[in-house]
């Protein structure tokens, strides 16, 4: 087969052939003012997009048509849907139920409590708390019927019927199909109580609802901004769930969706920060799936809503009807109102912490802090809890100190092993830990005791920002200690700062400095051994972070770390000056020194270990 070669005339061809295709592209591309045309339709595009998430994220959950019941088009047209449900006159209005710390409106379209309002509190600009309002949540079941309808309760019209019984207000809604044939929504309330009993129950439907498809309770709702900083509020407004055999389990704070299909649901907590909407049912949900959509990108005055949770969870019949107790809660995230319901444990919903750190909130502090706080200010009740937990480690404070004036001790005899060996990393290495073998002295006596404080540094970080006793508590200039104060307001926005000047995260971050300077002098001093961090990098950034940091944090928390920092200097103070004495500490560094030392395995193995690598640095020279 003869072989084929690319003549020159092939070659010419496709040249010319490339030469018009750029020609083509130059002639047809856009002029400069058809690209700033196309940048602004882009940007319009991008600004109708975000828009329309704006309009979703603040439109109404509850998105049922309302039927104008003076048309008898529409009325008609309405019971045709519904099918035997029309059987119930429809008629628009709710009706109410209060006590003395809850008011609630039920809806007679729906049945469900379309305004829930605490009537002991009101937000940072003294509006009072609403958690349900303005169609910002939606509660339903969704059932199929033998007719080959799917209907959803929040589409029907319920009767409603007031009555009492003893004490208690009783609101029966129901939904028929005949006079007693229907579906109801029973509520309970009782005097002077967040808690609202609420029963859904069928009778006479075991022929009106089609066994054989799945029947669900929907239950949605956008969490109401309550707090003067959105994204501090949004980090404690949570989704939190107990489920097979009492686990407790939240969905993601900060996360633009989690969802989550868990088994045994018991209750289901929409935490808004210090207020809580909580669903316990006696009976469990077998599944449930669940999530939660963040609805805050930054901090902002116009956002109104800071999550969105949506629960869907199967329900079974019982002899071809509906049966399930469940209860309502509308109230405070406080350990004194949850602690009430004990047979619920609706109390775990409180973000005490996790493992030991939350033992020593819920057992420790809460009850601490609420002693104190029963015959002290607020303000006053946090410096004397400052002050006997900073006694009470006093110990572990001497501790530290005590490892460090050892260290101090040894900083000449050190500073000459760096100079003898300082073109030897291995053998200055090995020498430094022979001294502080024979010395009896280990470098990591100072970092244990700061270990040992950490569970009561975390506890606290905890405490603060969700006590609700601290909640629009004022102290001096701080006018709510379970948020920011303000000294100062902004008239622009600093990253990661705010757009206000806040002075107790200024007051603590000059105290943890200070603190600074007289724990990690000697360590300053120490820096040039190998492994060791810059300290001095480390003394100028963390009161740096805790300034940035705090500034939107609890004031309550700002002023616990100035204080505790502040005690914490005059304790050094009083441990150097009147406790310990550095001649004494030499002297028996000295009279250790003398003493034959006996290898713990951990040394020994370390030593063989370096030796093998000094070694073998050797004869990798040769």
């Amino acid at each position: 087969m003869e072989e084929k070669k690319l003549d020159i005339n092939s070659i010419i061809g496709f040249v010319l052939i490339f030469g018009i295709l750029i020609f083509m592209f130059y002639q047809n591309q856009p002029t400069p003012e058809e690209l700033e045309a196309q940048k602004a339709e882009q940007e319009q595009v991008e600004a109708a997009a975000k828009e329309a998430e704006k309009e979703v994220e603040t439109a109404p959950i509850n998105q049922s048509q309302p039927i104008n019941l003076q048309d008898s088009t529409a009325v008609a047209d309405y019971k045709s849907a519904v099918g035997a449900f029309g059987f119930t006159q429809a008629s628009d209005g709710t009706t109410k139920l209060e006590n003395e710390v809850l008011y609630l409106e039920v809806s007679n379209k729906g049945g469900q409590i379309v305004e829930a309002k605490m009537k002991d509190y009101v937000t940072h600009d003294s509006v009072p708390v609403y958690l349900v309002k303005d169609g910002n949540a939606n509660f339903a079941i969704n059932f199929s019927t033998n007719d080959n309808r799917v209907l959803s309760t929040a589409d029907l019209y319920f009767e409603p019927s007031l009555t009492k019984n003893g004490d208690n207000q009783v609101l029966s809604l129901k939904a028929r199909v005949a006079n007693n044939q229907f579906l109801e929504y029973r509520y309970e309330m009782k005097p002077n109580d967040y808690l609202v009993d609420f029963t859904i129950r069928s009778q006479g439907l075991n022929g009106v609802i089609n066994s054989t498809r799945p029947i669900e309770l929907t239950w949605d709702l956008k969490a109401i901004r309550q707090d003067q900083s959105v994204q501090y509020e949004n980090r404690y407004t949570r989704l939190t769930y107990n489920h097979e055999d009492d686990k407790i389990s939240k969905l993601s704070e900060g996360s633009d969706l989690d969802e989550e299909t868990e088994e045994d649901v018991k209750w289901l907590s929409y935490r808004q920060h210090f207020f809580s909407t909580i669903l316990a049912t006696d009976d469990h949900f077998k599944t449930a799936q669940l999530s939660s959509k963040n609805l805050v990108e930054e901090e902002s005055k116009d956002v109104l809503f800071t999550k969105a949770y949506s629960t869907k969870a199967p329900l079974e019949l019982q002899g071809g009807e509906l049966s399930q107790n469940m209860h309502w809660y509308y109230g405070p995230t406080d350990v004194k109102v949850l602690d009430d319901y004990k047979d619920l444990g609706i109390v775990e919903s409180i973000p005490f912490g996790w493992g030991i750190f939350g033992w020593i909130n819920r057992y420790v502090f809460t009850p601490f802090f609420g002693f104190l706080s029963s015959f002290l200010p607020f303000g006053i009740a946090i410096i004397v809890m400052t002050i006997i937990v900073r006694l009470v480690l006093s110990p572990v404070t001497y501790k530290s100190y005590l490892s460090q004036a050892k260290m101090k001790v040894l900083k000449p005899e050190i500073t000459e092993i760096n100079e003898k060996y300082k073109d030897n990393a291995m053998k200055k290495q090995q020498e430094t830990m022979k001294l502080y073998n024979k010395a009896g002295v280990s470098p990591m006596s100072g970092c244990i005791p700061a270990l040992l404080q950490l569970p009561i540094f975390y506890a606290l970080f905890m405490f603060f920002p969700t006590s609700f006793s601290l909640r629009q508590k004022s102290f001096l200039w701080a006018e709510d200690l379970s948020s920011y104060d303000t000294i100062f307001e902004l008239p622009f926005t600093i990253p990661f700062y705010g757009d206000h000047v806040s002075l107790f995260p200024i007051l603590a971050s000059v105290a943890i400095f200070f603190y600074m300077m007289m724990t990690t002098g000697q360590s300053m001093q120490m820096q040039q051994q190998p492994g060791m961090p810059n300290m001095k990098f480390i003394m100028y950034l963390s009161p740096i972070m805790m300034l940035f940091f705090f500034n939107n944090y609890a004031s309550g928390l700002s002023l616990y770390y100035f204080v505790s920092n502040l005690i914490t200097i005059f304790i050094m103070l009083a441990i150097k000056n009147y406790i310990l004495d550095e001649d004494k500490i030499h002297a028996q560094i000295q009279e250790n020194k003398k003493k034959p030392k006996k290898e713990n395995k951990f040394q020994r193995k370390m030593r063989e270990m370096m030796e093998q690598a000094e070694e073998q640095k050797k004869i990798g020279k040769r």
